[in-house]
């Protein structure tokens, strides 16, 4: 039986699904040995110009037909900020003891595995906006981020790889990862029945933290050793997914 667009167990379906991908990244590294630098590039830069179409062609726009500019100007600032945060909590520094090769791209793979962790609670969240709104459109949101979580389950996995680290638990770790993203959908769902003239803010609240991820992340990680690579990437992934978008319902 089909699921209803719009029904809650859906939402915990393509949320799982998006937050997966993660795994999914692992299992090609797992398999396949590291990924050339270049289709990272391409795969980063993909799913930055997805997140960014769906921002500027569903999010935004949906946001400003509720016609409350400073609910819209709110959560758009929320989820820069919250991003923000997950990304200091990421990046924040340990001491400074000499560590070994091996023990040094384990704990990298450790604080990568960490910040998806993060990130992925409020990736949720914005996933539970769209779906409110139109299922079509929380469908939209989950392809976008699990185009970005499978580069990030790649990066998680190839580090824990080279230092050692055993196959079947840098596999159990990306698995567990998976389930923040289904846990901030639901967390999203929560707050907005609670709260029934929020669902401008959680929308708006989505577009920002995916703004976020896009220029503070993606596109930065993606032009690092291949530019033009990364252009092509992000360029393809925004038209695709722009024709797309006006092709769905709205």
């Amino acid at each position: 039986m089909l699921l209803d667009f719009q029904s809650p167990l859906y939402l915990v379906y393509i949320s799982t699904i998006a937050g997966l991908a993660t795994t999914a990244g692992c299992l090609l590294v797992l398999l396949l040995g590291k990924p050339p630098e270049f289709l990272l590039s391409v795969l980063l830069a993909g799913a930055g110009g997805v997140m960014l179409a769906v921002v500027v062609f569903d999010l935004l726009p949906l946001a400003l037909s509720f016609k409350q500019p400073q609910m819209v100007l709110y959560g758009f600032l929320s989820g820069n900020v919250l991003m923000l945060i997950a990304d200091k909590m990421l990046k924040r520094r340990h001491d400074g003891n000499i560590l070994s090769r091996q023990s040094r791209l384990q704990r990298t793979g450790i604080l990568i595995a960490s910040g998806i962790a993060l990130h992925d609670i409020p990736e949720g969240m914005a996933i539970a906006a769209g779906h409110e709104s139109t299922g079509q459109l929380g469908m939209l949101i989950a392809i976008g981020i699990a185009l970005h979580n499978l580069p990030e389950g790649m990066a998680t996995a190839t580090p824990l790889l080279m230092g050692g680290t055993p196959r079947f638990k840098i596999l159990a770790l990306t698995f567990a990862i998976a389930f923040f993203t289904p846990f901030g959908a639901i967390i999203g769902r929560l707050a907005m029945e609670a709260v029934q003239t929020s669902l401008c803010f959680f929308i708006a609240l989505a577009a920002g933290a995916m703004i976020f991820l896009v220029f503070a992340e993606l596109l930065p990680l993606s032009r690092e050793n291949h530019p033009v690579w990364a252009f092509l990437g992000g360029t393809v992934g925004f038209i695709a997914f722009g024709l797309i978008s006006s092709l769905l319902p709205h």
